[in-house]
């Protein structure tokens, strides 16, 4: 694979065609790297710091909270391939799927449009996150997208897709002192919660 690269603490690379999808993903090995394909695109980024995952286990066990053990749904983390339109596949962080909607659920993967995808930023992936799978997630009519972001403490919260236009109409800058309430789930929660209490912050 021909790639242009960074150098960063975590790397991030990008074919230099357009031409994979997910017959060429499935060949690709399970060597620790996350791999993912945005309308044609091979993405591959290294493992993400340990501050992180810690933000991305935080939140998962919200959500468990709050919408699995309550039966609203069902909450799967990185890595887990997703495959929607423009996403040949992609693993987000965190994704939450309705319990309505568990039949998307087979064959190893997510199979359609989930109610919630969840990116924690990394240094090196921020482009991919607030602009690429932006775009992308808004074309696929994903209801509810959150961008978390570490150095800043605060997520932002993207609703309302206008897949025409791969933007979202509604977006809200959920601060650090703030609570962060679903526009589409039942779940709410201070955003401090999402980041309090490793023992290493370093992203």
């Amino acid at each position: 694979m021909q790639a242009e690269t960074t150098v960063t603490p975590e790397l991030v690379t990008r074919s230099l065609d357009a031409s994979w999808n997910y017959a060429r993903w499935s060949q690709l090995p399970d060597d620790g790297n996350r791999y993912e394909v945005i309308d044609g695109v091979l993405y591959m980024t290294t493992a993400p710091s340990f501050f992180h995952q810690w933000i991305v286990s935080r939140i998962t066990r919200m959500l468990q909270a709050q919408i699995e053990d309550t039966g609203a749904g069902i909450v799967a983390f990185a890595p887990i391939g997703l495959l929607m339109p423009g996403c040949d596949p992609v693993q987000p962080d965190i994704v939450v799927v309705r319990s309505e909607d568990r039949g998307m659920i087979h064959d190893r993967r997510i199979n359609g449009v989930p109610a919630l995808i969840v990116e924690v930023l990394s240094p090196s992936n921020a482009e991919k996150d607030t602009e690429i799978k932006r775009a992308v997630y808004a074309r696929a009519s994903l209801p509810e997208y959150w961008i978390v972001r570490p150095a800043e403490r605060d997520v932002i919260v993207l609703h309302r897709p206008d897949p025409a236009s791969g933007m979202y109409l509604q977006a809200l800058n959920v601060g650090p002192a703030e609570e962060l309430r679903s526009p589409t789930l039942p779940f709410r929660a201070a955003i401090a919660g999402f980041f309090a209490g490793s023992p290493d912050e370093t992203l």
